[in-house]
């Protein structure tokens, strides 16, 4: 297993180096790198739901890492297939030779950022202690910001500068975490070790309670950042909008989530050491705040890529809350909880992306009578947006449901009803919005009512089948394997052993 793990961080490399070719090789390059990546993503979450825990030099394979691979290579799957049709259909033919040269420069910038930024992502729930944690996510931030600022109008540059200024310094902050926690091994390894997981872990009953509370508080609040947990949310909603489709459905259905990732390797470090009630108190108020803040911004959206980077806010808030109530089967939820977002709000992207293009507008109200212009993509946004809400038979109405039954397992109801009545509001805005853009007509003579129907481009239409299919099969009956995996999972942050 030690060969497929190296192999699925070397695969999406060799493809970032290979993408400055011919732009069709930089496409085929990269289809075959998210595919096979999540092959073997594939490969590796079966070996570990069958308790094979891979370790090699600096890179580690166990349950909790392995459900969170298993969402990015989706995302990096679908999305690479999805980049090939919209990037031929985003903007139009070059009239000049100087203008036919500076689109082959984009799009080879672009498939270079792509890859890497997979790579990064691939790489952050592989790596075995929390130094290399906090590098991986500082790669993550890199990379992003730069293909957030890709497109090189004047909002898309204000929104990556912003996300700069405020991921860098909740990851400074993450540092000042990662550097307590280092105290706190150090009182009893010594000065002379590394921060792996496994070995703190190993004793954290004897680490001094001090160090790993405040470390906690700041790896939530740096990490929290990336996550975009309230207050330190305000970078993704611009980021989201403004960033190519494609990496808006990366940023949101797969950097958020390695980013709490990283909050839950302290959250099992802190859990050990102090007990179950200070860590798991801490992440039930950011997610309610942030739940919070995510339902009533969603009522009044008016850009669609806006309104989907608040439910990607609304999301996290639900992860954190899963993980506050602390009971096995609300961590199993957050687990599955984990996957099905990735696919929810990849799919939910990709199909904003082709209404954008559709409409030549981000602007809700510039988006009338979706249904008549878009046959397949209206009715999978449409699918997808349920999905989000937690409508059966979709894998997200699966993982609420065992996080709010875990819930009244540990005794803690109204955080349970809180849960509930925040979700539903957050329903009423996605619901109200979309039904807008898909069910009522365009006005006489409006732009939108002169638009032909037809789909842009079939590239653009498989991935959201393949969104929506396995969120029907998360929902419907989730493979053996995956069940297994999330298993193995949630155990390990009941018992915090890997």
């Amino acid at each position: 297993m030690q060969c497929v793990v190296v192999l699925i961080v070397v695969v999406p490399l060799v493809a970032s180096l290979l993408s400055p070719m011919t732009v069709r090789a930089a496409e085929a390059v990269t289809v075959v790198s998210g595919v096979a990546t999540f092959g073997l993503a594939l490969v590796i979450g079966g070996a570990v739901a069958h308790g094979d825990v891979s370790v090699g030099g600096f890179l580690r394979v166990d349950a909790l890492s392995a459900v969170f691979l298993l969402g990015t290579t989706f995302l990096y799957a679908v999305t690479a297939v999805y980049s090939v049709g919209y990037l031929r259909t985003h903007a139009a033919e070059p009239d000049t030779s100087d203008d036919h040269a500076e689109r082959r420069r984009y799009l080879r910038r672009y498939y270079l950022g792509f890859n890497v930024f997979a790579w990064s992502m691939v790489c952050a729930p592989l790596v075995g202690g929390l130094a290399l944690l906090w590098i991986a996510v500082e790669v993550t931030t890199v990379v992003s910001a730069l293909l957030v600022a890709l497109d090189a109008t004047e909002n898309a540059t204000e929104a990556a500068w912003k996300y700069v200024l405020i991921a860098s310094s909740g990851l400074g902050i993450a540092l000042l975490a990662t550097i307590f926690m280092y105290y706190a091994g150090a009182v009893v390894l010594g000065e002379s070790y590394d921060l792996d997981f496994a070995t703190l872990l190993g004793v954290a009953h004897h680490l001094p309670p001090t160090p790993v509370r405040l470390s906690f508080v700041l790896a939530v609040v740096g990490y929290g950042t990336k996550v975009g947990l309230f207050p330190v949310h305000t970078w993704l909603p611009d980021a989201h909008a403004e960033a190519p489709t494609p990496i808006s459905a990366l940023l949101s259905g797969s950097l958020l989530a390695v980013s709490f990732y990283a909050i839950l390797r302290f959250f099992q470090i802190a859990r050990s050491a102090l007990g179950p009630g200070f860590p798991q108190g801490v992440l039930t108020v950011f997610g309610m705040a942030s739940l919070l803040l995510a339902a009533l911004y969603l009522l009044q959206q008016r850009n669609l890529k806006r309104m989907l980077a608040y439910s990607s806010v609304e999301h996290m808030g639900i992860l954190a809350i899963a993980v506050g109530f602390g009971s096995p089967l609300a961590f199993l939820g957050a687990m599955l909880h984990v996957l099905c977002h990735a696919a929810a709000k990849g799919t939910a992207f990709m199909g904003a992306g082709v209404l954008a293009n559709k409409f030549g507008s981000k602007e809700l109200a510039d988006m009338r009578g979706a249904m008549n212009v878009l046959p397949w993509s209206a009715p999978m946004f449409l699918m997808a947006v349920f999905a989000l809400s937690g409508m059966p038979p979709f894998g997200v109405f699966r993982s609420e449901f065992q996080i709010v039954s875990g819930a009244w397992d540990g005794a803690t109801g109204a955080r349970a009803l809180a849960l509930v009545l925040l979700v539903t509001l957050a329903f009423v805005g996605l619901a109200w919005s979309t039904t807008r853009i898909l069910f009522e007509p365009a006005g006489r003579g409006t732009a939108a009512a002169a638009i032909p129907a037809g789909e842009p481009s079939v590239w653009m239409v498989v991935p959201v089948v393949a969104g929506i299919v396995a969120l029907l099969v998360l929902g419907v009956a989730p493979p053996g394997y995956i069940t297994a995996l999330s298993s193995r999972a949630a155990a390990e942050l009941t018992s915090g052993v890997i």
